[in-house]
This record gives C-alpha cells, structure tokens and sequence, in this order.
C-alpha cells in the first residue's frame, strides 16, 4: 500500500526541512503542500492569517467519523549557524539520522501525516469517515494558526484528534498549559550622575520579579499534584537528569509535575551613563489545574499592585493564554493506537501526559476530558543543536498512521 518509495519519502522530508519557516514563512510549506495534495487530487486550502503566516488544510472521505490529523509547520531559530555540524536548513542523512532544523519538531512528523494520508487516498483504503488534515503556523510562539482555525469552526464536527508531535517514547493524552507575561516598568530617564532627578524603572521591575520568585518557591513546595499522572516521564528522566545535572530526585519531580514559573527574558537601559526609563521582563509559565491559569493572572495582578502601591509604574501584558488539556486518555483512540505501535514498533509504549505544549490547548477548547485526543510522533531531540529525527522512526511513523486511521475508522461506534 505504498505511493512512495523510500527515496521519495525521504525527499520530501527534505523539501520542506529546505524551507526556512523560523516563526514566520509558513506560507511556503503551505504551499508546497498544497501541490502534494493536489497532484494526488486531494483539495487543499490555504487559510491565510497576516503575510507569510498561513494554515493548510486537506480533507479526504465524508461522514463520520471526522479525525482530524495535525501537525505545525514553523520552526525554532537555529541559532548560530557556525556551531551545526550540518547544513540546519540542508537535511543530511549520517548514521540513520536525518539532520536537519525542524526533522524532529515536527517536519518529520507533519510529512508522515501527509504522506500517510495520501497513501490511503490513492490506494482506496479509507473504509468509511472523514480525514482531516490541519497543518498550523505559529505553534512555538503565539499558537495564532491553530486559534484561528478553532475560531472558525475547523474543529467543530471533529471526532478526534491525532497530533503529531515528537513524543516517540510514550503516547500523549494530555499536557500542561502555558502563559507568557510582558511586565513593562516606566521610569524618568536621567543622567546616571544625578540618578535623583530621575527614576529608574529597573528598580521595580527587580522587586516584582524577585516577589513572584518567592512566592512561586513557597507554592511549588506546598501545592499537591494530583491531576495529572507525570510519573513515567518522571521516571524516565530522573536519572539522566540527576546524572547530567546533580539535581535533587525531588526537586526534578517538583518541577515535571507542577507549576513552573520562568523569568526567561530581562531588558533595561541601552546606555552605561543613562539612568533607564524603561525596563522589561517577560515570564513562561506551565500550569496545571490545580494552579491553572486564572490563579497566575491572579498571582501577577496581586504583586503587580503591590509594586505600584510603593511607587512603580509596571504595566502588564498576557500575550499567550492556553490551558492545559485534560483528556483522561480513557479512550478507544489511545487503545487502538498502543496496539497499533505494538505492531509497528514491536515495544509496549505507555501513555501519559506531557510537560510540552500543543496546538491542542487552542483546538480542543470546547471539547470535554472525554474527547479522543493522542499525540505521538516521530523524533527526540527538538530545539537543540544538530537536530535530528531517526530514519527508520519516520519510516515507520508513516506505517503507523495509515495503519491507526484505518483501524480507528473501522472500530470506531
């Protein structure tokens, strides 16, 4: 039931890796997917948002069920060129790993999807249902493809959700959410030899960031985890993390399986002899839902108040708000797709929850905890250096999909 040979596989993995979709460009892989689709007399639609940000979707079959397969087509930065030991936007093949910035998170997966769709199209294997396919833009910042495609109403007649994304060691029912803070302080500029006449807006900021570091040690040690079941990802970490980094076996656990506050970005002044007139800092948190998203805006809103009741002027901006997924995993889709991976892989994969964060936290908004959701997908090492996905895995990921879509499609009531 193959369309491609391996070759062909492997070049239009290559093809889309090529494409330089750093948080921006989408457009283009939008595109080249579009003409896959369509020489294989599949529709597809580009869904245009601003500029060269875009989503594609293609659709095969009718009725019900309706499965919807996802993946995002933007990248991380590469960074510094001169520190790869391969081309980031040339995929190399070395000792069967496919190199390359995008192979594992998530071109591989997104091009198994693909491929694995138009497989069963052109080999009329589809038994009956619908699949719909959803490639998104700006999933590794804003996420601002996959909310406009719940906005208008792709997700709506959706009976199920399979996200490709890296997580080939265990199958993914649910993960953590994620919001990220702009805190902008203004200050008065002055000469930094008579800093009184000014005010410098550094000052507050250091104060509202050290008082949500406090507050944030004291609720991480007291709250209790309970929602979300962390412990195999625990367990296969903990070592290499302790091993690595001389962590502490129960800090490493704090932080896998509760609310994390990071401050990951601080700026203020441009000039060594100017006292500064603003300063910004900006926060990721990952929630959970027993410290979930409206308690953080509740949290930064309190000691934001505080700061500027002894004289600050911070302002706040919330530009990235998803909640966690809560899909309990009890389901038919995560049944069927252990097995298949049984199959496919010949190993037991386990399924649990994430730390990561989805397209799924904007495409399953209205959807209960009952809804089939599974992400799992080729690749390992995603935003590092000399990223890689293993060949033989996005091989067999392209197996795995046909093979899950048509025994979902076929047992599913």
């Amino acid at each position: 039931m193959n369309t491609f040979s391996e070759k062909e596989k492997l070049k239009l993995l290559s093809d889309i890796v090529a494409i330089n979709s750093v948080n921006d460009n989408e457009i283009e892989v939008a595109t080249y997917l579009k003409d896959l689709f369509e020489a294989h007399h599949i529709n597809a639609e580009i869904d245009v948002i601003e500029g060269k940000r875009a989503n594609l979707i293609a659709t095969i079959g009718s009725g019900s069920p309706v499965v919807a397969i996802s993946g995002h087509m933007d990248v991380v930065s590469e960074g510094d060129q001169n520190d790869w030991d391969y081309p980031p936007f040339q995929m190399t093949e070395k000792d069967n790993r496919l190199y390359g910035r995008g192979t594992s998170d998530m071109k591989s997966g997104l091009m198994a999807l693909a491929i694995a769709m138009i497989e069963l199209k052109e080999n009329d294997a589809l038994p009956h249902g619908t699949i719909k396919f959803m490639a998104t833009a700006g999933e590794e910042k804003e996420q601002l493809g996959s909310a406009q495609l719940y906005k208008k109403g792709y997700m709506n007649n959706v009976d199920a959700l399979i996200i490709a994304e890296p997580s080939e060691t265990n199958i993914v029912y649910a993960h953590k959410g994620s919001t990220d803070y702009k805190i902008t302080s203004k200050g008065k500029a002055a000469h930094s030899s008579v800093p009184v006449v000014g005010f410098n807006a550094i000052k507050p900021l250091i104060q509202f960031i050290q008082d949500i570091d406090t507050e944030y040690d004291r609720i991480s040690k007291e709250l209790n985890s309970e929602k979300l079941d962390f412990s195999h990802l625990i367990k296969r970490i903990q070592s290499q993390l302790q091993q690595e980094n001389n962590l502490d076996e129960e800090e490493v656990e704090r932080v896998i399986s509760g609310l994390v506050i990071s401050n990951t970005i601080l700026h203020g002044g441009n000039q060594v002899n100017s006292v500064p007139d603003t300063a910004t800092a900006e926060f990721n948190i990952r929630t959970i839902p027993e410290f979930d998203n409206e308690k953080v805006k509740s949290l930064f809103k309190t000691y934001l108040e505080e700061v500027n009741k002894q004289g600050g002027q911070l302002e706040e901006d919330l530009y990235l708000d998803l909640d966690p997924v809560l899909t309990t995993g009890d389901n038919p889709l995560i049944k069927i797709g252990q097995r298949v991976a049984k199959q496919i892989f010949g190993e037991d994969i386990v399924a649990s929850p994430t730390v990561g964060v989805t397209d799924a936290s904007n495409l399953l908004r209205d959807k209960d905890e009952h809804f089939s959701f599974l992400m799992f997908g080729p690749g390992t090492a995603p935003h590092q250096i000399n990223e890689y996905v293993e060949k033989e895995k996005y091989l067999r990921f392209i197996d795995y999909y046909k093979e899950l879509l048509i025994t979902y499609l076929n047992e599913y009531k």
